[in-house]
């Protein structure tokens, strides 16, 4: 059996990072995270292009046309989407998702999906550097070993 696995090296590396401003102080943290992380493999910080877009439903056409381009060897994509009283949550969520994974589909380059769901802010502010971590960090590391394991499938 031959196992193929990504190496997570940051040099010369050029990531897009697509950011919903809507719930923006935890998505400036998931963002604050992936950045951090880029930097500790090796991204340096010109060969980081932020693109902001209002919301979370806004995410999967800009990261769909910034793949296309071709100038990025990875995009990772940061929002959150936090439950109300109303069915919006359900509908903005499953179409980010969606979204994300089709212009994932047709992407030469890995195209990640870091957009919190969750329940509560509280929840929300526990995974974008809380307790439970910083999924922007983890997917900014994630991007970092797609792009390694899509050049060895080629």
């Amino acid at each position: 059996m031959v196992e193929h696995k990504g190496a997570v090296t940051g040099a010369g590396r050029k990531i897009a990072l697509v950011v919903s401003r809507y719930n923006e102080a935890v998505t400036r943290q998931l963002q604050n995270g992936a950045e951090s992380e880029l930097r500790r493999f090796g991204v340096v910080a010109s060969d980081v292009d932020v693109y902001e877009v209002p919301g979370a439903f806004e995410l999967p056409c800009v990261a769909d046309r910034v793949a296309r381009q071709g100038r990025h060897d990875a995009v990772v994509c940061l929002g959150a989407v936090i439950r109300g009283a109303t069915p919006h949550f359900d509908f903005v969520a499953a179409e980010a998702a969606k979204g994300v994974a089709q212009a994932a589909s047709k992407a030469t380059c890995p195209v990640v999906f870091g957009v919190l769901t969750c329940d509560t802010e509280e929840q929300a502010r526990e995974r974008a550097g809380g307790k439970a971590g910083n999924r922007g960090a983890e997917c900014a590391r994630a991007a970092l070993e797609l792009i390694d394991l899509y050049r060895q499938i080629g």
